[in-house]
């Protein structure tokens, strides 16, 4: 990477952001949430094959290793190259990191086809703070909508990703957030202002 200004800057947004993956990964590990949908022994048996990975690793990297290793989850069974996006832009600081990822596989599912339907946009940066706001939504989504096959994290992906290629940039998070709750309150569910939702 060449010694400029662009380079330094570039530098110490990959170190900022593998910083905060680290972070989500700690904060996931010991927080009081529902189980996730992917049992522990499967994530272990799962970072262990990751071992022979040299990390930081992308994404490309991990779906080349191991995309086709499938996990299996309460809601059937998916493969890595379903969950990881395929692109240089998406590091994995660590294999606890691609465990993260792929342990709510309907959130990484809708997520990895929102970073590459961004792989698309010039001179855009989807920068972490957007990415997990996204992800948020995602995950209330799950958890108001978790009887109805996840109907309202597909609408939203694809929402957000029609917004991608119909305006060119990626839609605001508070923008996503309110067409979330447009959607939940259309479909029955109740959103209070003080919820993540509640706009």
């Amino acid at each position: 990477m060449a010694d400029n200004k662009r380079g330094r800057d570039k530098q110490a947004h990959d170190v900022e952001r593998r910083q905060q993956e680290r972070e989500i990964a700690t904060e996931l590990e010991r927080a009081d949430e529902l189980e996730p949908p992917v049992e522990a022994e499967e994530l272990a048996d799962f970072e262990a094959e990751l071992e022979e990975l040299t990390f930081p690793a992308t994404g490309i990297e991990v779906v080349a290793a191991i995309g086709d290793r499938e996990i299996e989850s309460d809601e059937g069974s998916y493969s890595i190259e379903d969950l990881v996006p395929e692109t240089d832009k998406e590091t994995f600081d660590s294999p606890a990191a691609v465990r993260v990822q792929v342990q709510r596989p309907t959130v990484a599912a809708a997520m990895k086809r929102v970073v590459e339907a961004s792989k698309t946009l010039p001179n855009t940066d989807f920068s972490w703070t957007q990415r997990k706001a996204y992800e948020k939504t995602f995950q209330e989504l799950k958890t108001i909508d978790a009887d109805d096959d996840d109907e309202g994290i597909q609408v939203i992906s694809d929402w957000i990703v029609e917004r991608i290629r119909d305006k060119d940039t990626l839609p605001t998070s508070r923008a996503v957030r309110r067409e979330a709750a447009k959607f939940c309150r259309a479909n029955g569910y109740q959103v209070r202002n003080d919820e993540w939702l509640g706009i």
